[in-house]
């Protein structure tokens, strides 16, 4: 099993679409890159800590390449606004990803250069791509938000989306039932 810790806007988003993918064992929402020991999530959103409310992968790579991992990550979020996803604002939603070895370094920061050439977006990639720092898991209730949550105002609204453009971009990738 190798990890990625991913971070494109609201934690709920990104964990509710990559863990239906075939190889991913797990994801667990959490915060990651800043300054406070054991952050919550109402100090997150406050914006002072540092913080990104970032996703734990754990995935296995003979199944799910991390490369692949990524090109989905980029599929479901806006690489090109910095501090924002969408109504989201603030730096705690920015596009991160936190690597675990210097592999994942190099794969990610090839494929931003990849993806930025084809110019799929209106504006530069502005994804950071760093050393992975502390993980801090989210409280209990922020776990498998968008499974658990189908009918919340946000879920139906932005999570379901993400996860449904997931599902139809790498329909050949999903975990099968």
């Amino acid at each position: 099993m190798e990890t990625a810790i991913l971070g494109g806007g609201c934690f709920w988003c990104v964990e509710g679409a990559l863990r239906q993918l075939a190889g991913v064992e797990s994801a667990i929402s959490g915060y990651c890159g800043g300054h406070t020991e054991n952050p919550d999530y109402r100090a997150i959103c406050s914006g002072n800590t540092g913080h990104v409310e970032v996703v734990l992968l754990s995935f296995d790579p003979a199944v799910i390449d991390y490369r692949t991992l990524l090109e989905a990550f980029f599929t479901i979020h806006d690489p090109t606004t910095p501090n924002r996803q969408g109504n989201d604002v603030g730096t705690q939603y920015r596009s991160v990803i936190f690597t675990r070895s210097p592999e994942q370094a190099r794969i990610a920061r090839e494929l931003i250069a990849e993806l930025d050439a084809q110019k799929i977006w209106p504006a530069p990639i502005v994804t950071t791509v760093s050393l992975a720092p502390t993980f801090w898991p989210a409280e209990d209730e922020h776990q498998d938000y968008l499974a658990n949550n189908p009918r919340q105002p946000y879920c139906m609204a932005v999570a379901a989306p993400k996860a449904a453009k997931l599902r139809q971009k790498f329909r050949d990738r999903l975990k099968s039932g």
